[in-house]
């Protein structure tokens, strides 16, 4: 196969247009062909292998600064990793090749393939730990939500920085026992709360067109790589996204430390953990709100991709039909 070519100065805005789509699109369609098998593993590994293989072929000099989680001892892309040809500029990427495996393994709504990708140095290099979230998206002041308010606080301040009743705010939780006290509080304001059992990158980037997905804020804890991902999509779309890692343990903190997390107890901006001009593409597996699942017909596959940029702000959306299959390396 032909190797890619770019001129020098150039390769985030070429890669924006095409490359970066290959990627996730190939992940997407490796993993969508294990949707309701049940096995959470198999289907990972699959667009993990995919993944790897297509950014192994392109122009650049690649250091995985996210990668898999190793809580699920799953098939990673690990941290660390060199991936891309060598024969280009020095990026950072960030990845969750099945963000979403249960919702994959039980063919329910919502899993994508998703990675980002940055000027070389600029992905703050989160530690696999947990991190507080709080993210809306773009059009309010600054200073709207507060990662230290409460969340009666934060629902309130939203809707009169929205012009609404907090009854016509709605909160995107993870479905879990820790969040058992966030969601009583949330909806004691009178707001709605969606919860989603996976999948917070995307539920990030749900907050960024509420008139779609319905969500106006993401609230909860969650994995701090998932967090740097989502932040990636706020900057090139704009919001407000305020984290801070939960180091627990003494473990925990002097991992975060030798990965350069001098202060503990530091409020991340989208501007932390995204520094430079960076990329993100996403892919649907399964049908949710941001994304189409891929789509089997015959002699035909389909899928659905979002593209976006943070230096022009750009966002793409890509329906593609796929006529060589071979490219996907279904076996």
């Amino acid at each position: 196969m032909a190797e890619i070519t770019v001129k020098a100065g150039q390769a985030l805005e070429r890669i924006l247009t095409l490359e970066l789509v290959r990627v996730t699109e190939r992940a997407a369609v490796s993993s969508a062909g294990l949707r309701g098998r049940g096995d959470e593993k198999a289907a990972d590994k699959a667009a993990v292998d995919a993944m790897r293989r297509e950014l192994n072929r392109l122009p650049i000099a690649g250091r995985i600064v996210i990668g898999e989680g190793e809580r699920d001892e799953a098939p990673m892309l690990f941290i660390g990793e060199e991936v891309g040809t060598g024969k280009g500029p020095a990026v950072d990427i960030a990845v969750d090749p099945l963000e979403g495996t249960t919702l994959c393994a039980k063919n329910m709504p919502g899993s994508i393939a998703v990675m980002a990708m940055a000027e070389g140095g600029t992905l703050l290099y989160a530690p696999d730990v947990y991190m507080e979230k709080i993210a809306v998206g773009p059009g309010y002041p600054k200073g709207t939500i507060d990662i230290d308010a409460s969340p009666e606080e934060n629902i309130h301040s939203l809707a009169k920085a929205k012009g609404v009743k907090p009854s016509e705010i709605t909160a995107l939780i993870l479905d879990r026992p820790r969040h058992a006290g966030l969601i009583a509080a949330v909806r004691g304001t009178g707001a709605a709360v969606q919860l989603i059992t996976d999948g917070d990158v995307a539920g990030v980037i749900h907050t960024t067109n509420p008139d779609e997905t319905g969500v106006d804020i993401y609230i909860g804890t969650g994995g701090a790589p998932e967090g740097v991902l989502a932040a990636a999509a706020l900057r090139c779309i704009g919001g407000e996204m305020y984290t801070r890692l939960i180091l627990d343990t003494e473990e925990k903190r002097e991992r975060a430390k030798k990965m350069g997390v001098a202060d503990p107890k530091k409020i991340y901006t989208i501007y932390d953990m995204v520094r430079g001009d960076c990329l993100i593409a996403a892919t649907g597996v399964t049908t949710g709100n941001l994304l189409k699942g891929v789509k089997y017909e015959k002699g035909v596959v389909k899928t659905h991709t979002v593209v976006m940029r943070s230096a022009s702000g750009t966002v793409r959306w890509i329906e593609a039909e796929h006529r060589d299959l071979s490219k996907f390396h279904l076996g």
